[in-house]
């Protein structure tokens, strides 16, 4: 019908098969931004927030959240994360957040990735909006993939 791995022939959303995919090292790279005042910055840099770190409380949230995906995104097949690293980092006018996950299995972890991502971005907004409703969370993308039948992908 369409092309695409998740609807079948009749049109109708379906979970993808992978019992005759090979198990292979899987690897995922996503990365977003939540854009905020300097004034907002500083908080969250110097541990000011009123609910408490922000940085490291939005990095457990993400992790927490790749190994969640599958309950979050309907079709995504529940996976034996081997590892799930977050990172919110200063940047010129906010945090910036990344995420890589890795497993080995049948099925990549870009969703993982890209979940962490989302999660970590909404959880630094929630610990600073009190400060600054005008924040905006930007940018949330997968920038590499490895492993499977497609291979190696990196945006270019």
């Amino acid at each position: 019908m369409s092309g695409l791995t998740h609807i079948d022939a009749t049109g109708r959303a379906h979970m993808v098969d992978v019992s005759a995919k090979a198990v292979t090292a899987r690897e995922a790279l996503a990365e977003g931004f939540v854009r905020m005042s300097e004034a907002t910055l500083a908080l969250a840099l110097n541990g000011d927030a009123k609910k408490g770190d922000v940085r490291a409380v939005a990095e457990i949230a993400g992790i927490m959240a790749a190994k969640k995906t599958s309950e979050l995104i309907p079709l995504c097949h529940p996976l034996a994360i081997t590892k799930v690293e977050v990172q919110v980092s200063p940047a010129p006018g906010g945090l910036a957040v990344s995420a890589r996950v890795k497993t080995s299995g049948q099925t990549g972890v870009e969703m993982e990735a890209l979940t962490a991502v989302s999660v970590a971005c909404l959880t630094v907004y929630d610990m600073l909006k009190a400060a600054d409703k005008a924040m905006t969370i930007e940018g949330v993308r997968l920038m590499e993939k490895s492993g499977g039948k497609s291979g190696d992908w990196i945006r270019p």
